[in-house]
């Protein structure tokens, strides 16, 4: 509900700076002649990414730890604030919301251009070329896509295993997103990062995508959950990530749009397979309706970790 507070040290990009600053260490810049796949050191470079995936997982562990244990010693009562306020950065429901939401209503009260600007700040795709369609449809599949490991993935292990586990979940979230790419430069030395992020998403964004049909279910006229159970068993796997279409595939189905497609970044277009089936034409308002689906479906994710945790409370009393 309160999402990221603006002006106050955000523990994420903490850890986005150590990223950053183990990748100018560990990799470096690649010299000219080292930038042929045939002369880099492949092997070299795997090792270095995994000690980059090893440091930050330990500290962020850590550091996690030992402030939480600090608060405790204070009191109960500021261990408990402590726990609140790092769970509250886990959980991207609100900002996510905020963010595409501001696309939307430049869309709807400013220019194409303010739109393209207001989108390329939640998306990694040229928004230059998108024209309104394009800029809906990338708005809308961020907030289906980042449903998973923006806000239940977090929700989740945050739910197992406290602040401790919900920040490290995150810091390889970051890992991911910072060095996860299979480009020129982090072809090997992502690698780690890119499929440990594959591996700890797995469960979560499968249970993602089902929140997101039941959530179809109360959501009201606008969303269908039987088209979105179709279409989520049919296009789940249109993605080069095992996860990403998850969501993307559920909330496409609901909404009865077509997503995905090809996009183009950094000046190349990517072809990509669609996702979903284009019942009717995209719309600016879809970006409210996917914001409504993924609130609904955020509530019923808590309502999952707390029957869960009653569940294990019960367990562990007899």
């Amino acid at each position: 509900m309160v999402g990221d507070p603006h002006g106050i040290p955000h523990p994420i990009v903490w850890i986005g700076k150590l990223i950053a600053r183990l990748d100018a260490v560990l990799l470096g810049e690649i010299p000219k002649e080292k930038s042929d796949p045939e002369t880099r050191d492949k092997a070299g470079e795997r090792k270095r990414g995994l000690l980059l995936v090893i440091i930050v997982i330990t500290l962020t562990a850590a550091v996690t730890a030992a402030v939480m244990y600090a608060a405790y010693r204070i009191s109960p009562i500021a261990f408990v604030i402590v726990e609140a306020i790092l769970t509250c950065y886990l959980l991207a429901q609100t900002s996510l919301r905020r963010e595409s939401m501001k696309v939307y209503c430049e869309l709807k009260e400013g220019t194409l251009d303010s739109a393209r600007k207001a989108v390329s700040m939640i998306v990694g795709r040229d928004t230059q070329v998108l024209d309104e369609t394009g800029v809906t449809k990338a708005a809308v599949e961020t907030v289906a896509e980042n449903f998973s490991d923006g806000v239940f993935a977090p929700m989740l292990y945050a739910a197992i295993g406290g602040p401790v586990l919900g920040l490290t979940y995150k810091a390889i979230n970051t890992m991911d997103s910072m060095i996860g790419y299979k480009n020129d430069r982090y072809m090997w030395f992502g690698t780690t990062a890119a499929k440990l992020d594959d591996a700890v998403n797995y469960i979560p964004s499968r249970i993602s995508a089902l929140l997101l049909i039941a959530a179809s279910v109360i959501s009201g006229k606008d969303y269908d959950a039987s088209r979105s159970f179709r279409i989520w068993k049919r296009d789940r796997a249109n993605h080069k990530s095992p996860n990403a279409a998850q969501t993307e595939s559920a909330a496409a189905g609901s909404l009865g749009m077509q997503l995905a497609g090809d996009a183009q970044y950094f000046g190349k277009v990517v072809s990509k397979p669609f996702i979903g089936d284009k019942v009717r034409e995209i719309e600016p308002f879809d970006i409210v309706r996917v914001n409504r689906l993924m609130t609904v479906a955020s509530f019923l994710g808590f309502a999952f970790c707390m029957l869960g945790l009653y569940i294990a409370a019960c367990i562990g009393a007899k």
